[in-house]
């Protein structure tokens, strides 16, 4: 079959599979067994795969058939301005984990050398995003998946930050040591009664210590005040509907200027508060 026959194909298959934007999807599994980018795609329709080109993509899309997450099956994804290598050592970074960055990046751009706490660095989406874009950050991303760690420790190496992340083996922040401008975290907050209810693509495929906790986000609130400068700033993402309660709990910490800001897509996120 050429491209453009390819495409029609795979896309009803995730159709019928239940894949929530199949043509997309398609495209994205088309793109990468072809080696193109996504927009060159309606230049290829008339080209015919190879048998290599052809394989590659059957089997490519019968995993997204199966519901595994499509940045697993690419095995990457974007991230803000970074290409991050993915697999089911660490979630799959959410569009509403780049307004944490935002937010952290809006933190702290006036310090001049801020030190920063990753609590649960995962692939290290959040933690290599804020040494990119400001380049006198020093970060520390912490974890206790030692598979996590090892999968951000590649996307370390693939970002080039010029040593300026340090990956820690650690629960929470047990055991870390220093003192920070700023500590960030996206902690697991979907409840355990909720996990069956999620996507396939959550529920059997990414890490569920990554993704299941009750109070993981007040913990990392008390224990951060012991580590942040006077005046730094804790970073929390929030669960949907989860955020003023996270606020509310921050403000009986004795949290500072307590804030709330959406998402893009209008729900409240990222629970932010600074250390009197």
């Amino acid at each position: 079959m050429n491209a453009t026959a390819t495409l029609d194909h795979a896309a009803g298959a995730l159709r019928r599979a239940g894949v929530d934007t199949p043509q997309v999807d398609a495209e994205w599994l088309l793109a990468h067994a072809l080696g193109v980018s996504r927009s060159e795609l309606p230049a290829q329709g008339a080209r015919e795969l190879s048998a290599a080109e052809e394989r590659s993509f059957l089997s490519c899309l019968d995993r997204r058939a199966r519901r595994e997450p499509l940045a697993y099956v690419l095995g990457e994804w974007g991230f803000r301005r970074l290409t991050l290598s993915l697999d089911p050592r660490a979630l799959v970074p959410r569009p509403e984990t780049e307004t944490v960055v935002e937010r952290c990046l809006a933190l702290l751009a006036e310090a001049p050398k801020p030190r920063v706490l990753d609590v649960g660095v995962g692939s290290g989406a959040i933690a290599l995003a804020i040494a990119d874009e400001h380049p006198f950050a020093q970060v520390v991303g912490v974890d206790s998946s030692e598979a996590a760690l090892a999968l951000a420790e590649g996307n370390r190496a693939r970002t080039g930050v010029d040593g300026r992340v340090r990956l820690v083996h650690g629960d929470l922040l047990r055991g870390v040591e220093g003192r920070f401008d700023l500590v960030v975290s996206n902690p697991p907050y979907v409840g355990a009664e909720e996990w069956e209810r999620l996507q396939p693509e959550i529920r059997l495929y990414e890490p569920r210590a990554a993704l299941v906790g009750t109070g993981v986000g007040e913990v990392i609130a008390r224990d951060a005040q012991g580590l942040l400068v006077e005046g730094g700033v804790l970073v929390l993402e929030a669960g949907d509907g989860q955020a003023a309660h996270l606020a509310a709990a921050l403000d009986d910490l004795g949290y500072d200027g307590v804030a709330i800001t959406p998402d893009l897509a209008g729900r409240d996120r990222v629970v932010e508060g600074r250390r009197p």
